[in-house]
């Protein structure tokens, strides 16, 4: 009896609700919008609203637009523009060289603040797995510490070594050895 009574109740009301949300709202008359004069239409505006012209106002802050759109591509341009650099056989020492191209890589790292990058120090297959572990570390901070004097936070910068676990070219020449003694950059997002 209970049950029915509650089910009774919830239906009662879920009718009433919708015969309530239904009601049609009198038409107004057209002859009547006609009639009303713009200082009534003035009064009945809600408090706080103000009399402001369009082109007051910018569509957009030309200034925060520009300088996101320029930090966005010095963001593009030094995740495109890092080049690596190689080292001389058993070496973590810079070469000539390999400054110059630190050089170009400082500047656009200072151009794109926000970067973040991941140097990695690699090593050709001579050598045992822990030493060139170590050498590719020697190498990696060789490169933060150079970029660091070049004016890019360090605090931007990681490294890791990878040994000679992951070659560029896999031959056993002279000339692949030089190809994986390297530093590489990695933009982090």
């Amino acid at each position: 009896m209970q049950k029915l009574t509650i089910t009774g109740v919830v239906i009662l009301f879920a009718l009433s609700l919708l015969v309530s949300g239904c009601a049609k709202k009198p038409a107004v008359e057209t002859s009547e919008v006609q009639e009303t004069s713009q200082v009534e239409m003035q009064q009945e505006e809600p408090a706080g609203v103000t009399d402001t012209k369009i082109e007051d106002k910018p569509a957009y802050d030309a200034a925060a637009y520009d300088a996101a759109g320029v930090a966005a591509a010095a963001e593009r341009a030094a995740a495109k523009g890092l080049k690596r650099i190689h080292f001389d056989f058993d070496q973590y020492v810079l070469t000539a060289e390999a400054k110059s191209i630190l050089v170009s890589n400082a500047g656009l790292l200072r151009a794109a603040a926000a970067v973040k990058v991941l140097i990695e120090g690699h090593c050709d297959e001579r050598g045992s797995d822990e030493y060139n572990l170590a050498l590719g570390e020697k190498r990696a901070l060789a490169t933060k510490n150079y970029l660091v004097s070049l004016g890019v936070a360090a605090e931007r910068m990681n490294v890791i070594s990878y040994g000679e676990e992951m070659p560029i070219d896999p031959a056993r020449t002279k000339q692949a050895w030089a190809k994986n003694r390297r530093a590489n950059f990695k933009v982090k997002r």
